[in-house]
């Protein structure tokens, strides 16, 4: 059995209005495969109700990053309430979705992905020595690299879902009237 580490716990992200389901699904398979995941959807339902289509969806890609370690990537989409809508843009009727969605990214390190170093105690005290003492650098390293991958998923969908936070301040160069 390889040993998950959690790096990425329950970043959460909601948003209520309108996208297009098959879109938003496409652009997600669409960057783990460019960034060379392998794809898994181990839950994929849906139901239709009198409010609307009800979305339960767990996508797991993952990635082998070197011989010892592998990512996994968890995100968990619940959509509730989803209608299909009739939307004009550049005069030109649009089908789109309108509803509400939740989104979870968890993350994980898999150590001893093929689980080679589990088998026999000595070469799992030896395993365990070696990820410890000498090779915590990459452990860090690849973390990081993770945290970063979900990271821009993460920003990939805000930004498709036009989630941009505008701040304003009150405070300027300008001149004073």
């Amino acid at each position: 059995m390889a040993e998950r580490t959690l790096i990425v716990d329950h970043l959460k992200l909601r948003y209520e209005g309108l996208f297009n389901t098959a879109e938003l699904y496409n652009m997600i398979g669409a960057y783990f495969f460019e960034n060379g995941y392998n794809w898994s959807e181990p839950y994929n339902q849906e139901k239709a109700t009198s409010e609307g289509r009800q979305i339960e969806m767990v996508l797991e890609p993952n990635k082998s990053v070197s011989d010892f370690y592998k990512f996994v990537v968890r995100i968990k989409i619940n959509g509730t309430d989803i209608r299909a809508v009739e939307v004009e843009h550049e005069d030109k009727a649009v089908q789109l979705d309108h509803g509400v969605l939740h989104l979870t990214f968890d993350g994980y390190l898999v150590a001893d992905r093929k689980g080679k170093w589990k088998d026999k105690p000595w070469k799992y005290f030896l395993g365990l020595a070696l990820s410890k003492y000498f090779y915590k650098n990459k452990d860090d390293k690849f973390s990081k690299l993770l945290e970063q991958n979900i990271a821009e998923i993460h920003q990939l969908i805000k930004n498709y879902l036009n989630m941009v936070n505008y701040t304003y301040s009150p405070h300027h160069d300008g001149p004073e009237l």
